[in-house]
């Protein structure tokens, strides 16, 4: 009862320290991906809603240079060369050609998973698990504003590596999405050229300017 009692009666510092203790480890997490010349990783995405009985999953990739990208998910590749997005879709044999303010509605940029967090968020310590051998600390980010699809991130960090392992948003919907990163590498050698769109490699493709 005693424990208690101080625990409650501590509880606004707590929350404070808990806020500082989050941002500082989000903190050391974007240092450590602003200092890698490029990044590669594999994820799974998940998306449920149990109340509808619906459950999705898929699975993708994605090579990350300072804001270019090259991302191969749900059956599309994506090429963004720090100008132009090329969103090529085999089974069609159509490649749409936009920009990134033109897309911004209706694409996330694979580069920001990693650093999205860095504004328009609160942050609170939530729970800590042991996986597959790996310490993941998860922050609760809260939409500084009101959102009508967001009601909370959480993001699961791990604290010996300083990475990202995974990232649940939990909608106002009843709907939760889970991406989970794996196999990520880091400084890779890249060919040259590698982010660079070559309309010759699609012979026969219904360009949409």
């Amino acid at each position: 009862m005693r424990f208690l009692i101080i625990l409650l009666g501590s509880s606004s510092l707590l929350f404070a320290q808990g806020s500082e203790q989050a941002k500082y480890l989000l903190d050391q997490v974007s240092n450590k991906i602003e200092k890698q010349k490029n990044m590669r990783f594999e994820f799974k995405y998940v998306l449920e809603n149990k109340e509808e009985q619906i459950r999705q999953e898929t699975e993708g990739k994605v090579t990350l240079a300072g804001d270019r990208y090259k991302l191969d998910f749900l059956e599309v590749i994506q090429i963004f060369d720090g100008d132009k997005i090329y969103t090529i879709v085999p089974e069609n044999e159509e490649i749409t050609v936009s920009s990134p303010e033109e897309s911004e509605e209706i694409n996330v940029n694979p580069s920001q998973i990693l650093n999205f967090y860095k504004e328009g968020y609160d942050y609170q310590w939530d729970i800590s698990q042991r996986v597959m051998g790996r310490n993941i600390q998860f922050v609760r980010l809260i939409p500084s504003e009101e959102n009508t699809d967001v009601k909370y991130l959480l993001l699961g960090i791990d604290v010996d590596q300083n990475t990202i392992y995974r990232l649940i948003e939990i909608g106002n919907s009843k709907t939760t999405t889970t991406l989970t990163i794996k196999n990520q590498e880091e400084n890779i050698s890249l060919p040259p050229g590698f982010f660079e769109f070559n309309e010759d490699d699609y012979p026969n493709y219904y360009m949409n300017n």
